[in-house]
């Protein structure tokens, strides 16, 4: 028989989740509104508010959204970002990130990331923000730093320089649900922060996102962008240009019934993290991400390797003679073609070799983020790099880390790492 496919991560079902879409079909709350939205969104926040240190809750207030996309962009405009604009974004993340930025006609700049945490620069950015302000002759509108794969940045460090030159900060927290800097929730430092519930997140709500907000008033204006922006009359008046952004109330449904699992699911990545680190962590040339300090306290959403240049995976040699075929990973939609199997930056032939072993294998596995400065659809953007992103891009690889990955699982994924090295 052969073996199951284990893939990297998918947030599943609890059963909980028909209770409330049920619910909804009920009472006939099948639109982008209704019990199960005001529901959703408020167990969202009894989460972000609540410190682990016993330290007073925070005040924040949640929207729950249709994509984390749609959050970063409702993030950025409510900074007042708009046509002209400069905005500093992790280059090191997903297209998300930087995305919204364009639509928004402002000008992503890009800023690589530190060594331990390999989120954004600090000591970078104050540096990129100094330039930005000498070049355009004024400073960029919002800073946008990334919790990499769960991994909490130096987000005390970044809101220090933030606030030295009061630039306000979107924290894109969206593969960082239930991850903790000092006991804080990532996605609650920043003025707003962004949560993203897509089918391969901690929690799902099959897709969807949530914008956090600092207060009552800025909660109230972003849903009024959310709702199309309409204005308070018997007919439709819009005096501003909204967006169709709520989360429907069949998805808000399931993301109640999956509120109630989230912790269980962080506890499960991170035991899957620790058995990594205990079946992988003898082997030379091969590195565990791993928290810096105990002021991180990763979700660990997808747990990462990165493989030395030396090591000598099989078939490497052949790494890169066969296009592949749709995107990796099975990504839903549609991607053109591929023509040639090289681009002009790449992941080491070892790292190629060793997922395309994986693949065969029935294991899911994919290269890091190529470095968004690396992107050719950003290859005239502004870019403050260090060589970080650029070195693990080209070294990394992202293991199965989701619920359904067992112990037997993860011995497997070792075991067949192991019989890859030459």
């Amino acid at each position: 028989m052969e073996r199951k496919r284990i893939i990297l991560c998918l947030a599943h079902m609890s059963g909980n989740e028909m209770k409330y879409i049920e619910e909804a079909f009920a009472d006939n709350w099948v639109v982008p509104l209704g019990p199960n939205v005001n529901g959703f969104e408020a167990d969202l926040e009894n989460f972000v508010n609540n410190r682990s240190d016993g330290r007073a809750p925070l005040q924040k207030r949640v929207v729950a959204l249709s994509a984390g996309t749609a959050a970063v962009h409702l993030g950025l405009l409510a900074c007042g970002v708009s046509p002209g604009d400069e905005v500093m974004v992790q280059s090191f993340t997903f297209c998300a990130s930087s995305h919204p930025v364009t639509y928004l006609g402002a000008t992503p700049v890009f800023v690589d990331s530190e060594e331990e945490t390999w989120n954004m620069d600090p000591q970078l950015l104050r540096q990129a923000i100094a330039d930005r302000i000498v070049k355009t002759g004024r400073k960029p509108k919002a800073i946008v730093p990334v919790y990499l794969y769960g991994m909490p940045g130096k987000i005390d460090e970044i809101m220090a320089v933030a606030d030295e030159f009061g630039i306000p900060v979107v924290e894109d927290a969206a593969e960082g649900m239930g991850s903790r800097f000092d006991g804080q929730v990532c996605g609650t430092f920043g003025r707003y922060g962004v949560l993203s519930f897509n089918g391969n997140k901690m929690i799902t709500t099959s897709g969807g996102g949530a914008l956090i907000c600092p207060d009552e008033k800025t909660w109230r204006e972003v849903m009024f962008y959310a709702t199309q922006a309409r204005e308070a009359y018997p007919y439709y008046q819009h005096e501003h240009i909204g967006y169709n952004y709520r989360m429907s109330n069949i998805c808000a449904g399931i993301g109640r019934g999956q509120m109630t699992i989230l912790e269980e699911h962080i506890a499960h990545h991170k035991h899957v993290h620790d058995m990594y680190a205990s079946l992988l962590g003898d082997i030379e040339g091969i590195t565990l991400h791993n928290n810096p300090s105990p002021r991180y306290d990763s979700n660990f959403w997808l747990c990462n390797i990165v493989l030395d240049p030396g090591l000598r995976i099989k078939g490497q040699e052949n790494a890169y003679n066969d296009t592949v075929k749709g995107a990796v990973g099975g990504a839903a939609g549609v991607t053109h073609a591929a023509t040639d199997a090289h681009t002009d930056f790449e992941p080491n032939p070892n790292v190629e070799a060793l997922r395309v072993i994986l693949d065969k294998a029935n294991v899911e596995s994919r290269p890091l983020w190529k470095p968004m400065h690396r992107q050719p659809v950003y290859a005239n953007n502004p870019a403050y790099v260090n060589g970080v992103s650029d070195s693990l891009f080209r070294r990394g690889l992202c293991l199965p880390a989701g619920p359904y990955v067992t112990d037997d699982d993860l011995r497997y994924i070792a075991q067949t790492i192991r019989e890859a090295i030459v």
